[in-house]
């Protein structure tokens, strides 16, 4: 997959950024190219060679349909999770990785679910804030709309599956 300058792509488990540039650098005697990406939420750049875009998983924003598809599932799909908390950090970590964003908000409403029951570890929590943060980053993105906008429409489908969304941390 090829991107443009002043493309919004997703990279995953850090958010949506934006293609600033495109450079070649070289290394010894070989050329690679890169895109220099800006992430959205910390304004850090990134740069990502041409040869490492389909392993990272760096990816469009996500089209409209696949929102849809997420705020459905958000308001009334069903998750499981393991009981032991380093198998479901693991599964869920390997979740925020791969990129989809339904499967980020598979991990957001797991870890809804579970602190329901019990307390979340530290690290579950900052990995809820950074699915939070992608889910609404995304639809922001995706639907052009602001970020305010974009928490009302997770609160709501939320809402319907008696979850509420966490306050950024």
């Amino acid at each position: 997959m090829t991107f443009e300058v002043g493309d919004k792509v997703v990279y995953p488990n850090q958010g949506v950024g934006t293609i600033e540039n495109i450079s070649s650098r070289s290394f010894g005697a070989q050329f690679e190219k890169f895109y220099l990406l800006r992430l959205v939420y910390s304004s850090m750049t990134v740069m990502v060679p041409f040869s490492n875009v389909g392993t990272i998983g760096l990816r469009k924003v996500t089209r409209n349909a696949e929102i849809a598809r997420v705020l459905a599932f958000l308001s009334s799909g069903s998750c499981r999770f393991h009981s032991d908390w380093k198998s479901r950090f693991k599964e869920n970590s390997e979740k925020m990785l791969g990129g989809s964003l339904l499967s980020v908000a598979e991990v957001l409403k797991g870890l809804l679910l579970l602190q329901i029951e019990k307390p979340l570890s530290f690290r579950e929590k900052k990995m809820l804030d950074r699915a939070r943060h992608m889910l609404v980053t995304e639809l922001t993105m995706a639907r052009r709309m602001p970020e305010a906008e974009a928490v009302t429409q997770l609160q709501k489908a939320l809402a319907k599956a008696n979850l509420t969304l966490p306050p950024v941390l």
